[in-house]
């Protein structure tokens, strides 16, 4: 079936009605301000809400506004995202706001297609900050929307699909309720997010569509959406040298260009290294090696890329500074040295928190 062959809007009345005494308390819904929900929208893509609500707080104490998003150091505002993982979303949401202090005065655009333009900010952003900030009439689907409503009408085709996406906003913009545009999307949402649980964990009992669902009612949940599958994740051998002398630790930046870029990292290699072969590499670098602990594998996971990491703690004669690396400080590695979440397993054997951990 496709969403065309059903009534859309015999859904609107039954959910807001449910939205109205579920909605959950969230810092961006406390005073949805258009730079509060784009900030909030932006961390959300994929990552869960319970581990976004920290570092929104944070970041929204350091960078209140606009103004201060695009004056920010990069640095600085790399160390406020550390953890979060996806580091370009960040780099955009700055480019984005230099072009609204520079084109719109400061204040973000309520048009939906004003909005578009802006660097990092695609459909569903525009749709959520036109919606829930300025209360316009605009669509905003996201994975979650896309799977309440594929189920509702039992439609089978790939949300995968631009085509079957752009016709699912065409069909909620004929629905959404004028003055109320805000709470409908937000509504779709939540109840994503909270029932309408991807593969087989729907809790159909506790939805306001119970009676209305056509996939519930054809045994369909477990089947809908229909969600091609994406290209398999190449796999990186790595391994990772963590070199000390007392108090500083070796790290390196990243290129500007490119996964995680400007970022700090534990100096590593492609391959898994012996022993004998990592303390040969640390000779290399011009360090004298005292003492060598194999450490504990880790693997982190990003959308295309597997790293599969093998570590050492290496401890090494009184450092000088060599050309390409830096040594750091722990305190001042805590402080100034953005390094993302992928070495998390790796910072615990220097005693350093990253990212949520360390507001905790």
């Amino acid at each position: 079936m496709k969403i065309e062959e059903y009534t859309l809007q015999t859904i609107v009345e039954p959910l807001l009605e449910w939205f109205s005494g579920h909605a959950r308390v969230l810092p961006w819904r406390e005073n949805p301000s258009p730079y509060r929900v784009w900030v909030s929208e932006i961390m959300l893509q994929q990552t869960r809400v319970e581990a976004v609500k920290p570092y929104f707080e944070r970041f929204i104490q350091a960078l209140p506004d606009v103004k201060a998003l695009a004056k920010c150091p990069e640095e600085q505002l790399l160390k406020l995202w550390e953890g979060l993982g996806y580091y370009n979303r960040v780099r955009n949401m700055q480019i984005a706001a230099r072009e609204i202090m520079d084109n719109y005065g400061g204040t973000i655009p309520s048009d939906y297609e004003e909005l578009l333009k802006l660097k990092g900010i695609g459909h569903y952003t525009a749709g959520a900050v036109s919606s829930i900030a300025y209360g316009n009439a605009v669509p905003a689907v996201d994975g979650n929307v896309l799977r309440v409503i594929s189920r509702v009408a039992a439609d089978d085709r790939d949300i995968m699909k631009q085509s079957v996406r752009s016709n699912m906003e065409k069909q909620l913009s004929a629905i959404i309720p004028k003055g109320r545009a805000g709470a409908f999307n937000q509504a779709l949402m939540e109840l994503g997010a909270t029932v309408c649980l991807p593969k087989t964990a729907p809790k159909c009992d506790e939805c306001p569509w119970q009676q209305l669902c056509l996939a519930r009612k054809e045994e369909k949940t477990a089947q809908i959406p229909v969600k091609s599958k994406a290209a398999k994740r190449r796999i990186e051998e790595k391994t990772v040298f963590l070199i000390r002398d007392g108090e500083k630790i070796v790290l390196r930046k990243r290129p500007a260009k490119g996964l995680l870029a400007g970022m700090y990292e534990f100096p590593n290699e492609e391959g898994y290294y012996t022993q004998k072969r990592a303390l040969a590499y640390v000779k290399e670098m011009g360090l004298m090696p005292l003492r060598i602990e194999e450490l504990t594998d880790a693997v982190h996971i990003f959308s295309h890329v597997e790293w599969h990491m093998k570590g050492y703690l290496i401890r090494v004669e009184a450092m000088e500074e060599e050309k390409g690396f830096i040594f750091a400080e722990t305190e001042d590695f805590v402080d100034n040295y953005p390094m993302p979440s992928a070495f998390g397993a790796y910072t615990q054997y220097l005693n350093i928190r990253q990212g949520k951990e360390r507001w905790l």
